[in-house]
């Protein structure tokens, strides 16, 4: 029996491409090549920033999903960019200036809509990424009948721009990341008529079962410290992070270390205990998570947060910033997370969880406990493949 196509349309996506949004997409992609004929619809950049084409070939084939690639015909001046979503962020701006900050948001793929539009009979439903970028906000109405989409959206500046209030009425399925995803679009948009899956969708979490935290501790000769893993950049609290953990040490010395992992779009502070190890391997990356103290994600703009998830998989505490309702909630729901929402509660809360082992052991059983009641691919895939079917039957 054929198996039925689908389409995932995403800004960005490949090996290279390391994004919390793209990662997703392509796990989710690839577990969905269980029950359905996969295709992705993308463009040839890799950086966000620029959306330069990098990517050379228009086709190639991922673990089992055909990725279709489109050339971006404008790459973003973001000198202008940041100065025309300064007006749009503070609504000083005309309905063309907002048409044209997602232009410029990007990526500008016109080859990528012309070929949704033209083989839209080929696929039983689409899959749309993110509600952020032009590929999405372009893409989606011409097949809004079979679309669903997946907005990973937060509390964030570009939630509040015009453009997006009859956007979120479009899509025949939502398939929200979290209920808290679900709460604050239904809440800025009363489209809660439109078929959705309850909030409970996510991530299936995927962690070795014996990582080595001893070698990874060896090598880089640490003996306590957090972790931080993910893109070092201010819009993901990282100056903020920087400034409580060099206060924290002021106040608390002792061996704690930072550990950072990820690509840097910001200066790092020169400090004998911050490590910034740059990207690294996933071995790497599970053998760092397993032996810290606990992740700590500074972020107030979340929508899941794979790297929490992954850290409760690996029994790891979580320290997050709590004016981040996302974050908050796992935490809430789990027990196995503390939050802050100011400097002091950050040094309260770090010395709390560092002085109780028994605590941090107890947490993080609790932690794997409801990465496996909530977040493993079977779970997922069943609830996506659901609304898929129900979408298909409806076109």
């Amino acid at each position: 029996m054929l198996k039925k196509k689908i389409a995932f349309v995403v800004q960005r996506y490949g090996r290279e491409v390391n994004g919390g949004a793209e990662l997703l997409c392509r796990q989710m992609a690839e577990h969905m090549t269980e029950r359905y004929e996969v295709e992705v619809l993308t463009t040839k950049a890799i950086d966000y920033i620029t959306w330069k084409n990098e990517y050379p070939s228009d086709q190639e084939e991922l673990n089992g999903v055909l990725i279709r690639r489109f050339p971006v015909s404008k790459t973003r001046n973001s000198k202008k960019f940041d100065a025309l979503s300064a007006r749009v962020f503070t609504h000083q701006s005309t309905p063309e200036e907002n048409q044209q900050w997602m232009e410029w948001q990007g990526p500008y793929c016109p080859a990528l809509l012309d070929f949704i539009q033209e083989h839209q009979a080929n696929y039983q439903v689409f899959i749309f990424f993110t509600y952020l970028y032009y590929t999405t906000y372009m893409g989606l109405p011409l097949v809004r009948e079979k679309a669903i989409l997946l907005p990973t959206a937060h509390d964030e500046p570009p939630i509040y721009v015009p453009i997006f209030r009859d956007f979120f009425h479009l899509p025949k399925g939502i398939f929200y990341n979290t209920p808290e995803e679900k709460a604050l679009v239904e809440r800025l948009f009363h489209n809660g008529e439109i078929l959705n899956n309850q909030g409970m969708g996510g991530a299936g979490i995927e962690t070795p079962a014996h990582p080595q935290p001893e070698i990874f501790r060896e090598q880089h000769d640490l003996e306590r410290y957090l972790i931080y893993v993910g893109r070092i950049d201010k819009s993901k609290g990282c100056a903020q992070l920087f400034q409580y953990f060099e206060e924290y040490k002021r106040r608390n010395p002792g061996t704690l270390k930072l550990v950072l992992m990820g690509k840097p779009v910001m200066e790092i502070p020169s400090h004998p205990d911050i490590l910034p190890l740059g990207f690294v391997t996933d071995e790497e990356k599970y053998n760092g998570m397993a032996g810290a103290e606990a992740l700590v994600l500074p972020s107030r703009f979340e929508s899941l947060s794979l790297v929490v998830l992954e850290s409760m998989s690996l029994g790891v505490p979580v320290v997050v910033n709590g004016k981040c309702d996302v974050l908050k909630e796992h935490c809430i729901r789990s027990n196995a997370g503390l939050y802050y929402r100011d400097y002091f509660e950050f040094e309260g809360t770090l010395n709390y969880l560092l002085n109780r082992t028994e605590l941090r052991k107890q947490m993080g059983e609790l932690g794997v406990e409801y990465v496996e009641k909530n977040y493993r691919w079977d779970k997922i895939v069943d609830r996506l493949s659901q609304m898929v079917e129900m979408v298909g039957e409806s076109v």
